[in-house]
């Protein structure tokens, strides 16, 4: 009994099919993906050193201050996502922008504006 359950097993075995590949992101973040760079999953195994992820400034129609959801401005020279209204800078991290509002500095603009109102 035990051997025909081997064979019974072995069979459904010999004809099992690969399981289907995962199903495709949506449109918007293929487009997103491709834009940054991002390499397909298969393609990780194959690299073995990856370039540096930049941000990609479409993004700013999407994302805005977690404090005052107002719109971001990217600043290139010091990779930062800055908010005028509120003086402070989101850094961009492997081309991922960090929006914990812990995270974030204060931009020489808002320290000046301090100095002013305190004297």
């Amino acid at each position: 009994m035990l051997s025909a359950a081997c064979r019974g097993i072995a069979s459904v075995l010999r004809g099992a099919r690969a399981p289907p590949p995962p199903p495709l992101p949506p449109p918007f973040l293929r487009r997103c993906l491709r834009a940054t760079g991002s390499p397909s999953l298969a393609g990780r195994s194959e690299r073995a050193e990856e370039p540096p992820r930049t941000f990609d400034p479409a993004l700013l129609e999407f994302l805005v201050c977690p404090l005052s959801k107002k719109p971001l401005r990217y600043e290139a020279s010091t990779n930062e996502l800055i908010n005028e209204e509120l003086g402070i800078a989101y850094p961009i991290i492997d081309g991922i922008p960090n929006m914990i509002p812990q995270a974030a500095r204060t931009t020489h603009q808002n320290k000046k504006q301090e100095e002013t109102e305190q004297h």
